[in-house]
């Protein structure tokens, strides 16, 4: 084959020459070091969006947990079991501190973009250094780096860019132990994340522009099998978004003609993120696909229209052709041919472009070094002038990692570059539920959602959940319910929360047929098994059915607080079962030691227990710590006050207590009346308490009291 006449690169010099040794690791400490302070407004972050799906959940954190990634197809987030075994290697290290999991990614990062610099320069590339630090030092990277859900980028480029350069190790010497080093490499890769199927293909268009041609022997055979394990691969996780991870439906019905031009688009709008990184986001706007639209068409022909004039080029040139076959073919997995779950909310996003982005960094880079060697000769030009590009780099990337460093400020930022994200709405909105005094503003993200997308189910849902905390809105949560379940008719989340809601409500039948649709979907659910406990405990002799369904909670999930207090509660009741209510109680507190209610729960199953009066009175005092609100444990320690010696006026300043808080408490101006009766001089208090109590809750004893009482004030 003709070897073209020129080698595509002007002032290439010699690989040999280029070969890193230790006077390097100065510049490589520099590029960690450099990443690290660019990240640094996203170290101390929390966990994002869905990065609690990946920090390895209780369920896994065992050996036999460790298998299933493996081997339990569905276990984790996606099938990518080297990276779920590297969360799970982290957990059991530092558990649930983000800070590790964050110094992992920059780690990683750094470490990616110092196998750049010695690619580039086994290539015999110019500007290798400034390649490497434009990688590093990038924005478009940031989304990859900074949320720890994106560890799958970080760690499969290393395993990428590291087959990469001990493949173009073998080309040089032929090595087979080279070779097979390599191929465990790209192995790990695709076990890391399945983008890196196109390694092959991005090594045969470098090997073309090393060798100013491709020869089958020499070039395209040996990467043969991994042209083949690379689309298995691919063809897998293809099959995997679709059939469990739920890429398929309207959100993913795209004609052949509109995936063409969502490539066309896809391509340019990367390309120029990567030039003026600007605005960039985290959830960008979803395209309208028209193809009635003419000037949708441009982006095609013009990417097909560069692509010719490249080509033609290449008898002269061939980098930038290279660079580009590189960038686009890396790209081609998330450019539309293929469904991928994040096309549900928008057809692009900054990670798709991590590895991409080498193609046009790397090539920049090297004509950068180039130009600056010719124009500004010495220092200007090859220091000074590529310092200024990565600094400037550094900063945008510094200032992008600190959108990343919680939820709220993330998806604020979301909002403010990308109105109708009604995904960030969404969650936003679900994130400030949790604040006190924030739910009117919460509501009106997830109403701004439902604006955006009226079919979003998840809005409906997280509305119903906003509208049943708030007094006489019940009916609104149980039909925004209604809608989610509607629009989302096969998942489990909609009918178990609709099923929550109707109990509320004393529609026990309903609830009950709700909460079961839901685990005929998904069997596995402890939030619908521990419902559907609740509603059993409604209905006459269903007891049995409600521990049932209680311990088949627990079973799914033997931390589930709300179903060990559940289930404490209704072994209360039973005859002889107060020993395994009591372990039922310290179960909940054990795994929510801020459950107020168990504490309280505890403290009323300990007064049964003969000599555990004392213990009680903690674990009411532990209560209110919690809640100093709760009339009812204001009630309860009152009531256990009052039978210890001495501490009857303790008791009386519970109950006023507890009144204050619901002033229409029966049971507290019974107690309180009954306490007075005690005290010397205070049957007069006594009689207005009864007969309090009476209106709110009438009842013969009650009226006997009031009685005898009336009888002795005349």
């Amino acid at each position: 084959m003709s070897k073209p006449k020129a080698t595509g690169v002007s002032g290439r010099v010699s690989a040999a020459q280029n070969k890193a040794g230790p006077r390097d690791l100065g510049a490589f400490a520099l590029i960690l070091c450099a990443t690290l302070l660019a990240y640094l407004p996203a170290l101390g972050g929390s966990l994002l969006w869905d990065d609690a799906s990946h920090v390895t959940r209780p369920d896994l954190r065992s050996l036999h947990g460790l298998w299933r990634i493996w081997f339990d197809l569905g276990a984790t987030q996606q099938y990518y079991p080297l990276l779920h075994s590297a969360f799970w290697i982290e957990h059991s290290i530092w558990g649930d501190a983000v800070l590790g999991y964050h110094l992992v990614n920059v780690a990683l990062h750094a470490v990616a973009a110092c196998l750049v610099v010695m690619i580039a320069r086994r290539l015999g590339l110019p500007g290798a250094w400034l390649a490497g630090m434009c990688f590093a030092l990038h924005p478009i990277s940031v989304e990859a780096v900074a949320w720890i859900s994106e560890q799958k980028s970080t760690l499969s480029a290393v395993f990428y860019l590291g087959a990469a350069l001990v493949y173009l190790h073998f080309d040089e010497s032929r090595r087979a132990s080279r070779y097979w080093a390599a191929s465990a490499l790209f192995v790990l890769a695709l076990l890391s994340k399945t983008v890196t199927a196109t390694l092959p293909a991005a090594l045969l268009v470098a090997l073309w522009w090393r060798h100013g041609g491709l020869g089958w022997k020499r070039d395209v055979r040996p990467l043969v099998a991994w042209l083949a394990l690379g689309a298995s691969a691919g063809l897998f996780t293809a099959w995997v978004e679709k059939t469990i991870i739920g890429a398929s439906g309207a959100d993913f019905t795209l004609a052949p003609v509109q995936r063409v031009l969502l490539a066309g688009r896809a391509i340019w709008f990367y390309f120029a993120k990567l030039i003026w990184p600007d605005n960039l986001t985290f959830l960008y706007p979803r395209w309208s696909l028209n193809p009635n639209q003419w000037w949708q068409y441009l982006f095609p022909v013009a990417a097909a229209a560069v692509g010719i004039g490249l080509w033609r080029m290449a008898r002269y040139n061939r980098g930038p052709l290279a660079g580009c076959l590189i960038f686009a073919g890396t790209l081609f997995p998330t450019l539309g041919f293929f469904n991928v779950y994040p096309f549900r909310y928008s057809y692009v996003a900054d990670h798709f472009a991590y590895l991409a982005s080498l193609g046009i960094l790397v090539p920049v880079a090297s004509a950068v070094a180039i130009g600056a060697a010719k124009f500004w000769p010495g220092r200007t030009g090859g220091v000074v002038l590529p310092a200024i590009v990565v600094a400037a780099l550094g900063v945008l990337t510094w200032r992008q990692a600190g959108i990343y460093r919680d939820q709220e400020t993330l998806y604020r930022a979301t909002i403010l570059r990308n109105p109708d994200a009604w995904l960030a709405h969404n969650n936003l909105g679900n994130i400030l539920l949790l604040v006190p005094g924030r739910r009117a503003e919460a509501m009106a993200h997830l109403q701004a959602a439902l604006r955006a997308n009226p079919d979003y189910w998840e809005a409906h849902l997280s509305l119903g959940n906003a509208l049943l905390e708030i007094p006489g809105r019940l009916d609104g949560a149980i039909a925004e319910f209604q809608a989610a379940a509607r629009l989302a008719p096969d998942l489990e989340r909609p009918h178990t929360n609709l099923g929550n809601a109707l109990l509320q409500g004393g529609r026990t039948e309903e609830a009950i047929e709700q909460l079961q649709t839901a685990l005929r979907i998904q069997p596995a659910s402890a939030p619908a098994h521990n419902d559907l406990g609740n509603a059993f405990t409604r209905l006459p002799g269903r007891l049995p059915d409600a521990i049932a369904e209680y311990q088949s909670a627990l079973r799914v999930n033997p931390d589930f607080a709300d179903a060990h207090n559940n289930l404490g509660e209704v072994l209360a009741q039973a005859a002889g079962r107060m020993p395994e209510a009591i372990a039922q109680f310290e179960a909940a507190i054990q795994a929510s030691p801020d459950y107020w209610e168990a504490h309280s729960n505890l403290g009323t199953a300990l007064l049964q227990i003969p000599g555990r009066l004392p213990d009680a009175i903690a674990e009411y005092e532990t209560a209110l710590r919690i809640r100093p609100d709760s009339a009812t444990a204001h009630l309860n320690l009152g009531y256990a006050l009052a039978q210890m010696p001495n501490r009857l006026p303790d008791a009386v300043v519970e109950y006023r207590r507890a009144l204050q808080l619901d002033p229409n408490y029966a049971d507290a101006h019974y107690n309180l009346a009954l306490a007075l009766i005690r005290i010397p001089g205070g049957q007069a208090e006594a009689l207005a308490e009864c007969e309090a109590a009476l209106r709110l809750k009438p009842s013969e004893q009650l009226q006997q009291i009031v009685d005898r009482l009336r009888a002795w004030k005349k």
